[in-house]
């Protein structure tokens, strides 16, 4: 069979090569039509093709432009994140926390591997339980998960997202521990000033009648001499008023204004003076005072009233520590401790002393042991000490009693 039709197909070739020429010709005409119009379709082709890979390089190029600035605003906007002074936490309410910037790793004290991508438990209770929930309100929390205690304002806004998935959250985060405490400052200060002016108009108004009942109670125990059941209740009238005007001017000199002008005074005078004013309050309470001045007259630039108020505050304080029969000694010297010219003054008790737990505390204004003081005594003490550049300590062992000691520097070279 094969070769019944090879031999006609040659058969048929043969009468058209050798019997139409013209169809042979139209044949070859045809044909060559044909690879005109395949020449001229690729052609085409090529020009689509360079066309199509003109517009694919344009577009890759355009691709390549738009990814580098989406990477650079990406990165842009990753450090105005990084350097913006509140916390920024964008999560959904699964917990799942989707950026946390490092002000906000800061605020809740998270170190940068704690949170991963993924849920992380104690922030997903977290985010659940402590972080308002109400848009655009801003509330305030005190941070448990910090170091130091931190109180955070905290402001939260929803996102919308695509139909397919969940909305997202951003928390931002305010650290206001300073501004809450400047406020409480402000306000402590505010109720500082107002209870200096209250205190002070006070002490005026009971200092002016307490001066006439101190003049009347001298001129009353001169008149009792003769009479000593009599004249021993003025001397314990005479010692009451003598502490209510030691409390008068704790509270004034507490809430008063620095000293503006020191000048010369012999220190040696006010101590005595000093002794001499609480040599009553002593006896009537079985006390003693005793004064040693081992330097003679000696000269400091002060303010002899409030010095005076220091020595008679340490005193009363050395009298209330005491037992019937004790001793308060005060002694005046050169400090040898110290390079330049300085007195010394001691005042030393036979009292109960001081509990190495309350060292500390002693000088604080307010702080009492006893019952119905002030506590304004010592704090007064360090004031005033501290305005004339000085110094005040302390020494005291329990049962034993206390050595308060203050340093001035003297006007005068002293001589021992």
């Amino acid at each position: 069979m094969p070769s019944t039709r090879q031999n006609r197909d040659s058969d048929n070739a043969a009468k058209i090569s050798i019997g139409d020429p013209r169809q042979l010709a139209h044949a070859f005409a045809t044909f060559t039509e044909a690879a005109g119009s395949l020449e001229k379709s690729y052609v085409q082709l090529q020009a689509e093709v360079s066309k199509l890979r003109a517009d694919l390089e344009h577009a890759n190029t355009k691709l390549a432009r738009s990814l580098d600035e989406n990477s650079r605003a990406r990165a842009f906007l990753t450090q105005v994140l990084d350097k913006l002074p509140c916390g920024v936490l964008v999560g959904r309410s699964d917990g799942q926390i989707d950026l946390l910037n490092p002000e906000a790793r800061r605020l809740l004290d998270l170190s940068l591997s704690a949170i991963q991508p993924s849920v992380c438990a104690s922030l997903t209770k977290w985010v659940s339980e402590a972080i308002p929930q109400t848009a655009f309100v801003e509330h305030e929390w005190v941070s448990e998960t910090s170091s130091e205690k931190r109180t955070l304002a905290i402001t939260m806004a929803k996102m919308e997202g695509a139909q397919d998935t969940e909305p997202e959250t951003i928390w931002i985060l305010r650290d206001i521990s300073d501004q809450k405490r400047f406020a409480a400052e402000r306000e402590e200060s505010r109720r500082a000033r107002a209870l200096a002016e209250i205190a002070a108009v006070l002490a005026h108004e009971i200092r002016n009648p307490l001066g006439s009942m101190e003049l009347f109670t001298g001129l009353l125990s001169k008149a009792t001499t003769e009479m000593p059941e009599a004249h021993q209740w003025v001397v314990h009238l005479q010692s009451g008023l003598r502490s209510l005007g030691a409390t008068v001017n704790n509270v004034l000199q507490f809430h008063g204004q620095p000293c503006n002008e020191l000048l010369p005074v012999r220190i040696d005078r006010v101590l005595a003076d000093t002794v001499e004013f609480l040599v009553p309050l002593a006896a009537e309470q079985g006390l003693k005072i005793h004064l040693e001045n081992r330097i003679g007259p000696a000269i400091v630039a002060a303010d002899g009233h409030r010095l005076q108020q220091v020595f008679l505050n340490i005193a009363l304080n050395g009298f209330r520590a005491m037992k019937p029969g004790g001793t308060l000694t005060i002694r005046l010297r050169r400090d040898l401790q110290s390079e330049s010219d300085a007195l010394r003054i001691d005042f030393q008790d036979e009292g109960c002393g001081i509990e190495p737990t309350l060292m500390e505390k002693i000088f604080d204004p307010g702080f009492t042991t006893k019952a119905g003081s002030p506590g304004l005594g010592l704090s007064v003490c360090r004031k005033v000490v501290e305005q004339h550049g000085g110094k005040i300590r302390v020494k005291s062992q329990p049962q034993l009693g206390s050595t308060f000691t203050i340093i001035l520097a003297a006007s005068e070279e002293i001589s021992e």
